[in-house]
């Protein structure tokens, strides 16, 4: 039996949920990473991701000046990296050197990938969408990577600011 209850308190059982990092080259020639909660498949055919970015972000302009971007799945082992990339605008820091995230060049977009990460999708930007407070950004994947020596698993946000992992397909009950 369900009860009404208030949307925060409704909202906060979707915990885990995957995070993803999007990486795209500003107006002034920087590759700018953003964390994010929102993301999706939005079509298998052609292969297209989504994402869901506050309007007021650095990443927005960046996305459309660049008209592409870089869609990662960070490790596990990423989460300082991903909590450093969501919490600071690119406006004024420069992120990837800020932490030393190692990167390497994409291969079909004027890119990097995040060479930790479990994988990373290149994205050409198909089009987008307003959402509230927020712009959906659908990107048709272009290439693909997956990492060659994967380690402890894909980085998940486990609510109230919490980051944790699991191994992909691992079901796992929220502490």
């Amino acid at each position: 039996m369900q009860e009404q209850s208030a949307y925060q308190d409704a909202i906060s059982l979707k915990y885990p949920e995957a995070v993803v990092i999007v990486v795209a080259k500003d107006e002034g020639g920087r590759y700018n990473p953003i964390t994010l909660g929102w993301s999706m498949v939005s079509s298998s055919t052609p292969p297209m991701l989504a994402v869901a970015i506050n309007a007021r972000a650095h990443s927005v302009s960046a996305i459309r000046h660049s008209r592409a971007f870089v869609l990662a799945f960070p490790a596990a082992t990423q989460a300082e990296e991903a909590l450093f990339f969501g919490t600071h605008s690119g406006r004024d820091t420069a992120k990837l050197a800020a932490t030393g995230t190692p990167t390497q060049p994409a291969v079909a977009i004027d890119g990097l990938l995040l060479s930790e990460a479990v994988a990373n999708f290149e994205c050409v930007l198909e089009g987008e969408a307003p959402s509230g407070d927020h712009i959906i950004f659908i990107g048709r994947v272009v290439a693909s990577h997956r990492n060659a020596h994967p380690g402890p698993g894909r980085l998940y946000s486990l609510g109230q600011g919490g980051l944790g992992s699991a191994q992909p397909g691992e079901v796992f009950a929220r502490r």
